[in-house]
């Protein structure tokens, strides 16, 4: 079992910059590939990046490409997620996920572990 913190959500002006953390409990951080979602009010999971376990090859959706940066520091376990020149349209609640298989990453059925999600909110 696997348990995931998320932090660093909050209300930003559109143009500012966020960096959300995810705080894994497992000892064997490295094993996972991590993705970041988010929800808006009334829509579906979206798929937001993807950091992978063996190169941290890492895949954005195309909506936040060339805004958002993941990365990861196995020896804390924890993922991020640099979110800059934010928009209104970024408002969600964010979650990461974790996943052992090697594979798909962009659904959420691809993930095993969840955190509880960070509200971000993007003001205009």
């Amino acid at each position: 079992q696997v348990q995931l913190v998320e932090s660093g959500g909050g209300l930003v002006q559109a143009g500012g910059s966020l960096r959300l953390s995810c705080a894994a409990s497992s000892r064997t951080f490295s094993d996972f590939a991590m993705g970041w979602f988010r929800q808006a009010p009334g829509k579906e999971y979206e798929f937001v990046a993807t950091i992978r376990r063996i190169d941290s090859s890492t895949y954005y959706a195309d909506s936040v490409k060339g805004r958002f940066t993941v990365s990861r520091d196995n020896a804390e376990s924890t993922v991020y997620l640099q979110m800059n020149n934010l928009k209104p349209e970024d408002t969600a609640v964010y979650y990461c996920a974790a996943k052992r298989a090697q594979g798909s990453f962009l659904h959420t059925t691809d993930y095993t572990f969840w955190g509880q999600g960070t509200q971000v909110i993007v003001s205009s």
